[in-house]
């Protein structure tokens, strides 16, 4: 089945592509036109959205999707961001195997072995990164990549508090220029390195992806720290946005701190 589509190209090659104004459309198994008014059609690096006229039908056929890669992944992010923030949430296109991307613990981006020096590459793919369980994915409308994370996808370098006690406020600076406000939607957490044993302090930053919180930003949280009760006992933490989170029981804090 073929649908007689009106374009409109997010790449300039995507003309080619549509070959005169006819895309690629998957028959119905039940003979029917298709009952979707919008496609998004993607092969050989070209990327449109169609808003279907009318539909005739036709030899079916569809074009092998394209090995993914860092760049056309970068171009087709690029052509997303121009309409605002990419809303990846909404994003559930088809997977389409592993890139040689990693995130290294201390938050550099790596592709085949070597490091992303470009910034703004480094802060466009940040943007389309999302997490499905412990998998994390390079996400655009048309396509899904894996890629490996050492540790958390983000590194918190920096914290501002503004208020004091219940009121404070803390604001983090994340390596990819995202700032998040902690507090009960957006919560700060603290687990123990599994290399280490010492603390390995989370943020927050949107939906399920975190930031691990920086060793200096977390001495800057100890500063800010206060006890409250928690479950019948005292707790050493840090309030933010209306929320309370515990780091240590008051008593192993006092243990440790003993001479």
């Amino acid at each position: 089945m073929y649908a007689r589509a009106k374009a409109r190209c997010l790449t300039p090659d995507c003309a080619a592509y549509l070959e005169g104004g006819r895309a690629a459309w998957p028959a119905p198994t039940n003979g029917d036109a298709p009952p979707l008014i919008r496609q998004t059609v993607a092969g050989r690096g070209a990327i449109a959205y169609l808003d279907l006229e009318e539909t005739a039908t036709m030899t079916n056929r569809r074009d092998p999707l394209p090995t993914p890669t860092a760049e056309g992944l970068a171009a087709t992010a690029r052509g997303a961001a121009r309409r605002g923030p990419p809303p990846v949430h909404l994003w559930d296109p088809p997977y389409c195997g592993d890139l040689d991307i990693r995130i290294r613990r201390d938050g550099s981006w790596h592709y085949l072995g070597t490091p992303i020096g470009r910034r703004p590459l480094v802060r466009l793919f940040a943007s389309i990164l999302k997490r499905e369980g412990d998998r994390f994915f390079l996400v655009t409308p048309v396509e899904k990549v894996g890629i490996t994370v050492e540790d958390a996808p983000f590194v918190a370098v920096d914290v501002d508090a503004e208020g004091a006690g219940r009121d404070q406020r803390l604001t983090f600076l994340t390596n990819v220029d995202d700032l998040t406000e902690a507090g009960p939607e957006r919560p700060i957490r603290l687990s123990r390195d599994p290399g280490t044993g010492g603390p390995a302090p989370y943020v927050l930053v949107r939906r399920n992806l975190e930031a691990r919180i920086d060793r200096k930003s977390f001495y800057r949280l100890v500063d800010l720290g206060t006890e409250a009760e928690v479950d019948g006992a005292p707790w050493f933490g840090v309030w933010s946005g209306g929320g309370f989170f515990p780091f240590i029981l008051a008593a192993d804090l006092a243990a440790l701190a003993a001479p």
